[in-house]
C-alpha cells in the first residue's frame, strides 16, 4: 500500500503541478476567459487516462492465463520504462517547468481556443497516461487479493490535489527539485520490484526460461500471507522465492539507475550538456 501511495503522490502531484502553473498564469495575466478551454483539455485528459486503466483491467481478464502473463509482463516492462525516463527528466527540469509551459500556454493563447485544449489535454494528458500505465503494472505486481493497493493509489493522488491545491494559493513552498529527488529515488526502487515481477510473468508465459531456476527460497521464514511478508511485498514487491532471473534483472537495473539518478546535480548537467541540453544551475526554491 506505501509503494502505490508514493505512486500516486509522485505522479499525481506532477499533474497538480501543471493543472496550478496553467490556471495560475491564466489568472495572473487577466485571462481568465481561457480558463474553461484549459479546463475542458484536462477533463479530457483525466477521461482517457482512466479509461487507459479501464483497458487494461477489464481486457486483461478476458484472455487466457498465459495472454495475461505475457501482457502484465511486457506492460510492466514498458512502464518502467517510461517511470525511469520521467524521473530522471522531472530531475533536471523540475526548476524550469514553470517557464517551459507559460512558454506554450502564450503560443496557444495567440492560437485560439483549440489551441488552449490541445495545450492542457497534452500538459497533463502524458502525465494521466504515464500514471496509469505504472500503476496497473504495480498494482498488479502488488495484489494481494484486497483493495489495499488501489486505496493507497487513491490516498496518494487525493494528497497530491491537497499540495496542488495549497501551491497555488501561496500556502506551500517546497523546494521542488528535491521532492523529485528523493521521492524518485524511491520510485526507482519500486520500479525495480515491479521489473522484476514482470519479469516472472513472462516467464510464467514460456517467453522467459528459469521459472523453476529459484535463486533463493525463504518462504519459511518470511511466509507471504504473513504481516510482514505482506508489508514487504506492498513496498518492494519483495518475492520470497524469486527465480535467477528475477533478481539478476532486479540489480542489473536498480544499483546502476539508482546511482546515475542520485549523482551531483552537476553531473547529470554535464551528462545533459553533452547531449546538447543546456547546463542546468542547482534547484531554488520555487511556487506556482
Amino acid at each position: 500500500m506505501l509503494s502505490n501511495y508514493l505512486i500516486g503522490l509522485r505522479e499525481g502531484l506532477e499533474a497538480s503541478l501543471v493543472v496550478c502553473i496553467l490556471i495560475a498564469y491564466l489568472v495572473k495575466t487577466g485571462r481568465r476567459d481561457a480558463l474553461r478551454p484549459i479546463w475542458i483539455g484536462i477533463g479530457i485528459a483525466v477521461a482517457v487516462a482512466l479509461g487507459f486503466g479501464c483497458v487494461l483491467e477489464f481486457g486483461s481478464q478476458e484472455m487466457t492465463f498465459k495472454a495475461q502473463e505475457m501482457l502484465g509482463g511486457s506492460l510492466s516492462i514498458v512502464a518502467v520504462g517510461l517511470v525511469t525516463w520521467m524521473v530522471f527528466w522531472m530531475r533536471r527540469t523540475a526548476r524550469h517547468l514553470k517557464s517551459e509551459l507559460h512558454g506554450k500556454l502564450d503560443a496557444a493563447l495567440a492560437m485560439g481556443t483549440g489551441a488552449l485544449v490541445a495545450t492542457a489535454f497534452l500538459a497533463v494528458g502524458r502525465e494521466g497516461l504515464e500514471t496509469a500505465l505504472f500503476v496497473w503494472a504495480s498494482v498488479h505486481a502488488a495484489s494481494d487479493g484486497t483493495p489495499r493497493p488501489l486505496i493507497g493509489v487513491a490516498l496518494g493522488l487525493a494528497s497530491a490535489v491537497l499540495l496542488g491545491w495549497l501551491f497555488y494559493r501561496g500556502a506551500l513552498k517546497i523546494n521542488l527539485a528535491k521532492f523529485f529527488t528523493w521521492t524518485g529515488g524511491m520510485l526507482v526502487v519500486v520500479a525495480a520490484g515491479v521489473l522484476a515481477y514482470g519479469v516472472h510473468d513472462l516467464q510464467e508465459a514460456d517467453l522467459v526460461p528459469g521459472l523453476r531456476n529459484l535463486a533463493f527460497d525463504i518462504s519459511a521464514t518470511i511466509p507471504p500471507d504473513s504481516w510482514y511478508g505482506t508489508l514487504l511485498k506492498g513496498v518492494l514487491n519483495f518475492q520470497p522465492d524469486p527465480t535467477v532471473i528475477q533478481v539478476a534483472v532486479w540489480l542489473a537495473y536498480l544499483i546502476p539507475t539508482l546511482a546515475i539518478f542520485l549523482a551531483p546535480t552537476d553531473f547529470l548537467s554535464r551528462k545533459g550538456k553533452g547531449n546538447g541540453e543546456a547546463q542546468s544551475s542547482p534547484a531554488v526554491r520555487e511556487g506556482v
